[in-house]
């Protein structure tokens, strides 16, 4: 149905020839970023053609109307437009091409090719917004997904269509561990989603995850951060729709998106450019709603379908884990897992505070006997950090306490089992039969 991605790049090549399209209105206003124009039959999201002073075209996004008029936002910055300009409808934004021609290949939120080569034809087509699953008729969860981590595999096990929030702050390794699973796990296929990241970033994940192993079951989408907010609401939404495409067709997908705090984020801007009253933080109602309706498109799906697993980054700004986006994502998700600063500053990668993390489906998809060396292992861990600096300090005296002592004794064992390098892979297996031997040799 969709044509964009041939037609954005004929107009690319050739910026003096615009595209041939009806013409529908002209503008009326524009601000730098909000275009008001003729009002024209259009929906929400339905992408338009704007008429520049050097006669090229750029591309606008209906995003609302006012006073019988359409309301666009521009997705480039600086745009020449002047009151007068054309403006046609290019594409109603609904469908995108998909098919398995994505895997191994890099997009924007467009669907243009970012990796220098030509995108293959393809002949199927999905809505960005997706499709809407029976609650009642999803499968359930009884299946684990082995993610190549040993402290997730063994202490926060993961289902097959399970999702999951990494909330932490800067600089504490979420990229590192999001590599680690894209390139380990046992998934058909891998759809990353790296919205607002900065450019340096995209192309370091991409040279670390495209191996000769993973690349051919691997898609990333990508829009940085210098982009615009439509775009990046657009990388998330087409990200998703590409992996209920593939779990449509039967696959275990791995959805991972670093990172829903920057989907948040460009959700707001155009909340307050379209004059929604800021709650708390200056998030406006919509990103509360925008939120559990993305989460929610992932899961497990029909009888004869696949699941999405998918794991959502959070950012905790000042490692604050109460903000409105970490509450809002915890709140849906089936679990979350906190990177701690302070295991960073001792070296300990991943960096997994394992008693402030919870898999919430974990007690159902493994055996009792994991599932108490779990609860003995977050138990030890909490209790040797509780008494950290007394025993610093030699206040401690062996013998008060025998959950005590033994935390003493096993804690390098124990940092042992969760620290793992980046380039090594620990199979599930391997993971859980470590952990029972943690505790099949304390005395």
């Amino acid at each position: 149905m969709s044509i964009l991605t041939q037609s954005l790049v004929s107009a690319a090549k050739n910026a003096a020839e615009p595209a041939r399209v009806n013409f529908f209105g002209r503008v009326s206003r524009f601000d730098g970023h909000l275009i008001e124009c003729d009002g024209f039959p259009a929906t929400i999201g339905t992408l338009c053609l704007i008429e520049t002073i050097e006669d090229a075209q750029i591309l606008a996004e209906v995003i609302g109307f006012q006073n019988k008029n359409n309301l666009l936002c521009v997705h480039e910055t600086g745009a020449r437009i002047s009151v007068g300009a054309k403006v046609a409808v290019y594409d109603d934004g609904y469908m995108i091409p998909v098919g398995k021609g994505l895997l191994g290949r890099v997009i924007d939120s467009l669907g243009r090719s970012l990796d220098g080569q030509a995108i293959p034809k393809l002949t199927d087509n999905w809505p960005i917004d997706g499709v809407k699953i029976n609650p009642l008729a999803r499968k359930p969860i009884d299946t684990r997904l082995d993610v190549g981590v040993r402290v997730i595999n063994s202490l926060l096990t993961v289902g097959q269509g399970q999702r999951l929030g990494i909330i932490a702050g800067s600089g504490v390794g979420k990229s590192v561990l999001l590599s680690m699973m894209t390139r380990f796990t046992e998934a058909e296929v891998v759809v990353v989603g790296l919205i607002g990241e900065r450019g340096r970033e995209v192309g370091e994940f991409v040279n670390t995850v495209f191996s000769a192993n993973t690349k051919n079951r691997t898609v990333v989408v990508a829009e940085p951060a210098d982009r615009s907010p439509l775009l990046r609401i657009r990388a998330a939404k087409r990200a998703t729709a590409i992996a209920e495409y593939f779990r449509d067709k039967g696959n275990n997908v791995l959805l991972i998106m670093d990172s829903l705090t920057r989907v948040a984020h460009a959700r707001r801007e155009i909340g307050l450019a379209l004059g929604e009253q800021p709650t708390s933080k200056g998030y406006p109602p919509s990103v509360v709603s925008l939120i559990p309706s993305l989460i929610e498109r992932s899961g497990t799906g029909l009888k004869s379908q696949g699941s999405i697993t998918s794991f959502y980054t959070v950012l905790a700004d000042g490692d604050d884990a109460n903000d409105p986006v970490v509450d809002a994502a915890r709140a849906i998700l089936d679990g979350h897992i906190l990177l701690s600063r302070q295991q960073t500053q001792l070296g300990i990668y991943p960096a997994i505070d394992v008693p402030a993390s919870v898999s919430r489906v974990m007690n159902e998809i493994v055996t009792p006997q994991q599932t108490e060396n779990a609860v003995v292992f977050r138990r030890l861990v909490s209790l040797y950090l509780e008494n950290r600096d007394l025993i610093l300090m030699g206040g401690y005296s062996p013998g008060q306490d025998p959950d005590l002592d033994l935390a003493v004794q096993l804690w390098p064992q124990l940092m042992g089992h969760i620290q793992q390098p980046y380039n090594e892979k620990s199979s599930f297996e391997e993971a859980v039969a470590g952990l029972q031997g943690l505790f099949a040799g304390a005395s």
